[in-house]
């Protein structure tokens, strides 16, 4: 279980923390925006959303930990552990479990129902190629807002009040996508928070990202928006009889009180489910054996 003293700074600078983030954030949406840009110009749309955030906070994060740490970026918790793969693959089917379960519910109460979209139909090339971009995408947002920033945070102000404000931050950029709206926002600060908790149980990013990836990659499997963007995958799409705050509108069910709910079932999974210990050396200054947290 996570132990919040184990996170609690033993001499707090306030300054320090603040601009090593800050710092991290104007190089990232520097480099974002760059590589957006080319993105665009090639004429790849899905590659724009995906590609440039994991080449940004991999870029950025590296050199933050090298001026601030003098350490490397698998150092904030990527080194491939043993261990490692199993925190992978069970955020993984944490994720789409959480997803599955969100789509479920309405289904099972006639709050919606599949119907088939014509001309569309599963194209296996098409479907590997965009999980591989979706990984991308959430692998470069967990480095983002779960790498350096956030662990950068913990070492100043502990562990709680920085996984709470870096999930807000999270929920509020969210805020630009498409469809957004006040409740969306809330729900993915939530799962900004439930990502960090992911963070502090495993002590490595391959949880999160497994999680992470797992809720992205199985929405648009069953039919929903993700996160405001539609993703064509297969010939069917979720048609509801409800109402928005049931169905989330244009965003998809992430801006739905259905997802508030199984929000909180993720974050009792994650608290509860058996992880490796990996080592990350901002949480870990002195570097130990992995050990099983359960």
């Amino acid at each position: 279980m996570i132990q919040p003293d184990a996170y609690r700074p033993n001499k707090p600078d306030p300054f320090r923390p603040l601009l090593g983030a800050g710092l991290f954030a104007f190089g990232y949406f520097v480099l974002l925006r760059l590589a957006a840009t080319v993105a665009q110009f090639l004429g790849r749309d899905m590659v724009a959303l995906t590609i440039p955030p994991l080449v940004a906070a991999s870029l950025t994060g590296a050199l933050a930990m090298a001026i601030f740490e003098s350490r490397t970026l698998t150092d904030l918790g990527l080194h491939w552990r043993r261990g490692a793969g199993r925190n992978l693959l069970t955020g993984i089917a944490v994720g789409m479990g959480g997803a599955t379960l969100l789509i479920a519910f309405p289904l099972l109460t006639g709050l919606a129902h599949f119907e088939p979209v014509s001309g569309e139909s599963l194209a296996w090339r098409t479907a590997l190629f965009t999980l591989a971009l979706l990984f991308c995408g959430a692998a470069g947002e967990e480095i983002a807002f779960r790498g350096f920033p956030l662990q950068f945070l913990i070492r100043g102000y502990g562990a709680w009040i920085s996984v709470a404000g870096i999930g807000i931050i999270f929920g509020l950029l969210h805020g630009f996508n498409p469809g957004s709206t006040p409740l969306s926002m809330a729900n993915t600060a939530g799962f900004g928070i439930v990502f960090g908790v992911a963070l502090l149980r495993s002590h490595d990013l391959w949880l999160p990202i497994g999680l992470h990836f797992g809720w992205n990659a199985a929405l648009p499997f069953l039919g929903v928006e993700l996160s405001g963007f539609t993703i064509k995958l297969v010939g069917y799409q979720l048609v509801w009889k409800a109402g928005e705050l049931w169905s989330g509108g244009t965003y998809g069910p992430e801006a739905s009180l259905l997802a508030t709910g199984v929000l909180l079932v993720l974050f009792v999974t994650i608290l509860k489910v058996p992880v490796s210990r990996g080592v990350a050396y901002l949480l870990d200054p002195e570097p130990e054996d992995s050990q099983p947290a359960l």
